[in-house]
């Protein structure tokens, strides 16, 4: 019996997307259907991340005319990766499996046929891999570099060029479930989860419509968000900074003591003070990191849910 599918779209700010990328979701979905590879019951949900412009309205209207696709409106805006989990723990009850895609389509829609190749051959995770970037501005290119290289040197399990394109089986769904956590990054966290997992190569493209909504700071704040939630590893580096900074300036005061007492001239009490200056400034830094996770700490204790749903068209 064909599996039941799922493929789940996050859309914010999309009123102008939605009509250009949904008909190339749809046309996918009827694509599989016929060739026997998903059942009939399979739908596109769509899922509105408390946009600010009419793109609940187009979802609406979406559904209307289609019950191939279903919606859930978020009641605020509470990130891609809540909108994600809001759409796959929706969908666990209805289906086997499930795709999440951005709605722009630049990633290749026919991956999923590879997808469900290895979802058919028993693995529960099958994860969309960027074998190019060459439609990415000069920026996307160089920030997506340092980050994978900074989650992998930091050992957080991300697999490299893995984003939010993949296919995710009902029990890794019911896995995601049961991490009851706030701070999470949800490409590393799926990574991480230990089931049979395999990787699907794909050309990124160019934006089928729209620009993106992610600027630099986006780009930095989701760089630290997904590092500080997988891995402990900077504290460790934290440590030994620490250690080498402090044999250092004991090493530099000795030395500065030493010559100024063979040759004088030298102002050891300036000298000393810029010393204790760049230690304060190492302090602050290590302040700042351990900060950081506290305020992870402080948001997970918070009983505060992930999103709320608004409405929903199915």
């Amino acid at each position: 019996m064909s599996a039941v599918l799922y493929i789940i779209v996050p859309c914010y700010n999309d009123e102008q997307v939605i009509p250009v990328t949904a008909p190339v979701f749809r046309e996918k979905l009827q694509s599989l259907i016929d060739a026997g590879r998903i059942s009939h019951e399979s739908r596109i949900l769509l899922v509105n991340d408390g946009s600010a412009d009419g793109t609940w309205d187009e979802l609406r209207r979406l559904h209307g005319q289609d019950a191939c696709f279903s919606a859930l409106n978020l009641a605020h805006n509470c990130g891609e990766q809540n909108a994600l989990l809001a759409g796959m723990f929706f969908a666990e009850d209805r289906c086997d499996c499930a795709v999440t895609a951005d709605s722009d389509l630049q990633d290749d829609i026919n991956a999923i046929d590879r997808m469900l190749d290895k979802y058919e051959e028993g693995f529960d995770l099958a994860l969309g891999v960027r074998s190019r970037r060459d439609d990415d501005s000069l920026s996307e290119r160089v920030s997506s570099a340092v980050f994978y290289r900074t989650m992998r040197f930091f050992k957080t399990g991300l697999v490299n060029e893995h984003s939010n394109y993949r296919l995710v089986s009902k029990k890794a769904i019911g896995m995601i479930r049961d991490f009851d956590r706030t701070d999470f990054f949800l490409p590393a966290l799926v990574c991480n989860l230990g089931l049979k997992t395999a990787t699907v190569p794909y050309e990124r493209r160019a934006r089928a419509a729209g620009k993106s909504g992610y600027n630099f700071a986006k780009r930095l704040r989701l760089g630290v968000d997904a590092l500080f939630a997988h891995s402990s590893a900077p504290l460790t580096a934290l440590t030994a900074a620490a250690v080498l900074c402090a044999v250092l300036a004991l090493a530099s005061l000795a030395a500065l003591i030493a010559v100024s007492v063979k040759i004088g001239g030298i102002d050891v009490p300036l000298t000393v003070l810029s010393l204790v200056w760049l230690f304060a400034a190492a302090l602050c830094g290590a302040f700042r990191l351990i900060g950081e996770y506290l305020r992870k700490t402080y948001l997970q204790v918070q009983p505060r849910p992930r999103y709320k749903i608004a409405d929903i068209a199915e």
